[in-house]
């Protein structure tokens, strides 16, 4: 396994497995590049170094046939206006003709080849699928984090048919730092920020954590099952019932492991699930039988941003509050806020799963931050201690 940066690729045709899983609306434009433009040092340093470069991706949800809709074609019009070099586009990913403008591709030109998930061998893992890929190829890049969790032909199985010439894009690399900085690494003391609607989803991340942070902060509609296993009255509030337990383990292994949990204290609650409900804010020891919990209160905020600021290492993962209604979004913001207050004075910051980086970005603080996850289910099976396919497969 090889390092991006010590690698030289002149004269070498390399193929990149990148994530350009774009939104495209119905006119054929691309709503949001983030993905396409997070591949570009990968596709850069391939280029100057004065080697070939084929990219693939999946694009949707395909059923395992062609579908227009579905093409990448639009996503290689969109990288030819991010890059001097020509970009060209082949209709399939394997085949003669594919590897036909592979073996053709001059150093300096970019292919990209037909969304991976027209044909159904790509997400079963085909070893021959994995094979056609990789056939007159001199060197794998695996840049893809958003789908490193899956052992599919083109993120894991491919590896197997490149002796040494394989290693991780210059994103996969980041990010895989980024999160062994904190897991492996973490200057003390830390605290792990985890939110979001359901404990069912946290379970394995909060348990892994515990044996890594100091100090745990339970916020969004899970800390409600948290608050009514401690037995406090959380009104009409999400809870998940059958999760009790669970959270009554976890409030127990943190106290065996000397980690601080930190619960909301006070609750903003509204009568109905809507922007326009009738709020009141309570304690959480007495949440009206008529309303639900929407947001951690002002009393909640001060005391997680305390501790956020006395923390070195911070982590989150997951909204305090129904952050995508306004009145319900306070809580979300000021805890974003608080961390890049934090990153500010020197702490290290990382930010992932869908929810924490869409209300990053949605209120401007992502360059605040010092690192933002761009993959979000494979940030959460890394951070609970899963090996994840796509990166065993360049490390083994």
């Amino acid at each position: 396994m090889y390092a991006i940066d010590n690698y030289n690729f002149k004269g070498k045709t390399t193929i990149v497995r990148v994530d350009f899983n774009v939104p495209i609306d119905s006119a054929g434009v691309i709503t949001d590049s983030t993905r396409i433009k997070a591949a570009l040092p990968t596709i850069n340093k391939i280029l100057a170094d004065g080697g070939a470069v084929v990219l693939m991706s999946h694009l949707g949800r395909p059923k395992g046939n062609p579908e227009a809709k579905y093409s990448l074609k639009p996503v290689a019009e969109y990288l030819q206006t991010l890059v001097k070099n020509r970009v060209n586009f082949i209709d399939d990913c394997i085949g003669e003709k594919v590897l036909t403008a592979k073996t053709k591709l001059n150093p300096g030109e970019i292919l990209v080849l037909e969304n991976l998930r027209f044909y159904k061998d790509e997400e079963a893992g085909n070893p021959t699928f994995a094979r056609d890929l990789a056939s007159g190829m001199d060197v794998y890049v695996n840049d893809a984090f958003g789908t490193a969790h899956r052992a599919h032909a083109s993120t894991s199985v491919i590896a197997d048919f490149f002796k040494s010439d394989k290693m991780f894009g210059y994103l996969m690399e980041n990010e895989l730092n980024a999160m062994d900085k904190v897991l492996h690494s973490a200057e003390k003391p830390s605290v792990a920020i985890i939110g979001g609607a359901k404990v069912s989803s946290k379970i394995e991340i909060m348990e892994n954590l515990l044996s890594r942070v100091d100090a745990l902060i339970i916020g969004g509609g899970m800390a409600y099952t948290f608050l009514k296993a401690q037995g406090k009255n959380v009104g009409k509030s999400l809870v998940e019932d059958d999760h009790i337990d669970t959270a009554k383990s976890i409030l127990e292994t943190a106290k065996s492991k000397g980690v601080q949990i930190l619960l909301p204290v006070d609750s903003l609650n509204a009568d109905e699930f809507k922007n326009e409900a009738t709020t009141k804010i309570t304690s959480t020891d007495d949440i009206p039988a008529n309303m639900m919990g929407l947001d951690i209160g002002p009393k909640s905020i001060e005391l997680f941003s305390n501790l956020i600021q006395k923390s070195k290492t911070i982590l989150w993962n997951g909204p305090m509050g129904v952050f995508e209604m306004d009145n319900f979004a306070k809580g979300t913001i000021e805890i974003a806020k608080s961390i890049a207050k934090a990153t500010s004075a020197g702490s290290y910051s990382l930010v992932g799963g869908g929810d924490s980086v869409a209300a990053v970005n949605k209120f401007n603080l992502s360059d605040k931050i010092s690192y933002v996850s761009t993959g979000g289910g494979a940030m959460l099976e890394y951070m609970e201690g899963k090996v994840l396919p796509g990166v065993a497969a360049i490390r083994k």
